[in-house]
């Protein structure tokens, strides 16, 4: 039998520790840790801050186009219009200096508070070049969590899409550093008037932009070891967190993915490519995205701001890089496989044949077909816009079963990727051509990690097959620390530079991270099972009925309950062959027989999946309003706030519970 392809290696002369497993490094760079990577633009010298990788873009473009967007005509969404890669460059440069004459200096705090937009962007883009650090205001963080951010960091000048800037007036009273709201758009008089009696200096971006341009300021740039962005991680509880993230942070997984590229186990994008960007720009893994594509001259396109109508931007951009979270892969893989499912017939048997035949290609390491990609697969492929080359899944776990189906239906290289806030989001990423599911690849090459035992959950390094533990890492992506949050850091990050992640891993046979369980949302039931609710959520949530799923228990209860948001359309298709056609979706989701329905399917289901026992809900309610980020029980990331979930449903938790009994 012919040996196995090693993806990482033990770190030569590392140490052993009680109670840790020995760190590993990629074996693209077993000996040093990847900081940076040559650039083009300048000969002899290397892509250090992440205004550098805005040079190497601009000089890779060849003046070709940069930023797109949609512009919206009597409420009707037009074709896109693109800035090209030499003007964004002039506009940065006059708006960075214009920012400068409102009194912003190097290695000052500036904040962003808007949906991706290209403003967003270059407002980004000029802090890079003039060595002022952003400091992201989420687009529905709350109230209280942007006075806290605000007023932490004292900060003076905030960029906002006017929506945002009418919510910052708003909340003057609680923000005394404030003083310029710079508006990306329009500017409605009324903001004006009510920025004069509040005494903040409001002003169009586009005039800021003009001021500096008519009266130039030298850019003082960055250094690797200067601040580029705060960064605050949302939570499910209690105040946000800032992440102080260095150019170098940064750099450091730009410059690992461009090694891994030159090695063939990666991609990075030209002038050719397109990506849409919809994941919020306030978070690391979009912001490491663009990142990305600027040090290709890639082009980025934003979509309209409305999420229901991505899939519309989407089939006019037509990326050929399509970055996102398993919540909109697993609605796409629920879509087309309850479309097959409705179908039936010889459509049904053509789908299941070609994906049979698929299928087994990819074990042989292939992902094309000549017929069946054309015949059946082209539809599909169509609702990504039909160019799609590159998938990058991020920011959760993602189902082996969703990755094959997205090769399968988009004959496109997958990408898992595992990252946090505290790293920029790089951590390990898998490998180009290598199909196998379930594991988010090797470390990042600019990283180093290890396992730390967790006996009180039975996960230590010295696990037989597989080591196991708390995912630890140090290296070039790994933060400075918390802004102002001596304690918290010191929770994360111990005195070697070791931070850890919440994360439970496990190293497979060819040393690539399979990451199999949380810290933190582990609990455990009256009988002494602990439970991963994250796990079970993610098994239930693939049955063709369920759009969300919230699993509870406690320490005083022997048994699970759950929340269920059935999926609209499957819902209703179900319905109709049920007798129960005429009712409304929100007249099903109180409907008895959909309640047991669900209750039994999803037990069955539970257990054809290998969830044990004590993993299958002995109760549910069945709810139709959604999870999202604006009923607070998603973060901006699109994770679950557990806390959160728990105070809404309380009631039904205790009725559960005591029907149970």
């Amino acid at each position: 039998m012919a040996p196995l392809t090693m993806y990482s290696a033990v770190v030569p002369n590392s140490p052993d520790v009680a109670g840790e497993g020995k760190p590993r490094r990629s074996v693209l760079c077993p000996e040093t840790l990847v900081e940076n990577y040559a650039a083009s633009y300048k000969s002899g010298t290397n892509v250090t801050t992440l205004y550098e990788n805005f040079l190497e873009g601009i000089h890779r473009s060849g003046g070709k186009a940069f930023l797109g967007t949609r512009p919206i005509v009597n409420g009707v969404p037009q074709n896109y219009e693109w800035q090209s890669y030499v003007e964004v460059q002039e506009r940065v440069k006059h708006f960075g200096a214009g920012l400068a004459h409102l009194g912003l200096a190097p290695k000052s705090h500036f904040g962003v508070f808007s949906i991706n937009r290209a403003e967003w962007t270059m407002s980004e883009l000029a802090g890079y070049q003039y060595n002022y650090t952003s400091v992201p205001l989420y687009d529905t963080l709350g109230v209280s969590a942007i006075e806290f951010i605000v007023n932490q960091t004292e900060m003076e000048t905030i960029v906002a899409s006017p929506d945002k800037a009418q919510i910052l007036l708003h909340m003057k009273s609680s923000l005394p550093t404030l003083k310029n709201i710079v508006v990306m758009g329009a500017v409605d008089e009324t903001l004006l008037t009510e920025g004069k009696e509040l005494k903040i200096h409001v002003v169009a971006w586009t005039d800021v932009e003009a001021n500096g341009k008519a009266t130039p300021v030298e850019a003082v740039h960055p250094t690797a070891d200067d601040i580029a962005t705060i960064c605050y991680t949302s939570g499910t509880t209690g105040t946000p967190k800032g992440a102080v993230l260095t150019h170098r942070n940064f750099v450091a997984p730009i410059a690992s993915l461009h090694m891994m590229a030159r090695h063939g186990k990666f991609f990075i994008p030209c002038s050719a490519d397109t990506h849409v960007s919809y994941l919020p720009l306030a978070h690391v893994f979009e912001r490491l995205c663009q990142s990305v594509m600027i040090s290709g001259a890639a082009r980025i396109g934003y979509y309209q701001g409305d999420t229901l109508k991505l899939l519309d931007d989407v089939a006019i951009l037509q990326p050929t890089i399509f970055a996102s979270v398993p919540r909109l892969f697993n609605r796409i893989y629920d879509k087309v496989l309850a479309g097959v499912k409705a179908k039936g017939g010889v459509a049904a048997f053509l789908f299941n044949r070609a994906y049979a035949a698929k299928k087994a290609n990819l074990r042989k390491g292939i992902m094309t077909h000549a017929v069946w990609d054309k015949l059946v697969f082209g539809a599909i492929r169509a609702r990504l816009g039909g160019k799609v080359k590159h998938i990058v899944s991020g920011s959760a776990p993602i189902s082996p079963d969703v990755m094959d189906f997205l090769r399968i239906c988009f004959s496109a290289d997958v990408y898992e990727g595992y990252g946090q806030t505290e790293q920029a989001a790089g951590l390990c990423m898998s490998y180009r051509g290598d199909l196998t599911p379930g594991q988010v690849g090797p470390p990042q090459l600019c990283i180093e990690v290890k396992l730390k035992d967790l006996p009180a959950m039975n996960y230590t390094s010295q696990d037989k097959p597989f080591p196991r533990g708390e995912i630890m890492l140090r290296g070039n992506s790994v933060f400075n620390g918390y802004y102002k949050a001596p304690k918290q850091t010191a929770e994360t990050l111990d005195a070697e530079g070791w931070a850890s992640t919440g994360d439970v891993g496990q190293w497979d046979a060819q040393g690539r991270m399979v990451v199999i369980d949380r810290v933190k949302n582990i609990f455990k039931l009256a009988q002494g099972e602990y439970i991963a609710p994250e796990k079970i959520e993610a098994v239930l949530a693939k049955h063709y009925l369920v759009a969300q799923v919230f699993v509870h228990g406690d320490s005083l209860q022997a048994t699970l309950v759950g929340v269920v948001i059935p999926d609209p359309d499957t819902l209703k298709l179900w319905a109709n062959e049920n007798g129960l056609g005429g009712k409304s979706y929100e007249e099903l989701c109180r409907d008895a027989k959909v309640k047991t329905t669900l209750q039994k399917d999803l037990a069955v289901f539970g257990r054809e999946s290998d969830l044990k026992g004590f993993e299958i809900l002995k109760n549910i309610y069945v709810d139709s309003e959604q999870f999202s980020i604006e009923n607070d029980l998603l973060t901006p990331t699109f994770k679950l706030k557990r806390h959160q979930a728990k105070e809404k449903y309380q009631a039904e938790i205790d009725r559960m519970y005591a029907e149970i009994a």
